[in-house]
């Protein structure tokens, strides 16, 4: 019933930048917090970023100062904003939303960086 649509990965050299996307479908009666995760293979997934319904923020040390989350609530759309990008940051990134009793995923995208 209810779905997160994730887009914007893709391939990008060191430095470069990328911006994803992730848009709750379906009836939710609340979003509360919505974050991004991250997870390569053979590695624990790891919370990247979060930003609560009223805009504060939160960043994994490795990405702050190079990523911004943000969120617009009247779409219930959470975007990252990867700038600087390094090869550790590959990975699948997730999206997550909290709601009133409930989480929801998204289906992951893929962002590689690589020379």
């Amino acid at each position: 019933q209810v779905h997160m649509v994730e887009s914007g990965g893709g391939l990008v050299q060191p430095g470069g930048s990328l911006r994803l996307s992730c848009a709750v479908s379906g009836t939710i009666f609340s979003i509360l917090n919505m974050g991004w995760y991250r997870q390569a293979p053979g590695k624990q997934r790891e919370l990247v970023a979060s930003i609560s319904s009223r805009g504060s923020t939160n960043y994994a040390d490795s990405v702050k100062g190079r990523f911004t989350i943000s969120r617009e609530n009247a779409i219930k759309t959470v975007y990252l904003q990867m700038s600087i990008l390094k090869p550790e940051d590959t990975a699948i990134y997730y999206c997550n939303a909290i709601g009133l009793g409930d989480f929801y995923w998204g289906q992951g995208t893929q962002v590689t960086v690589s020379s």
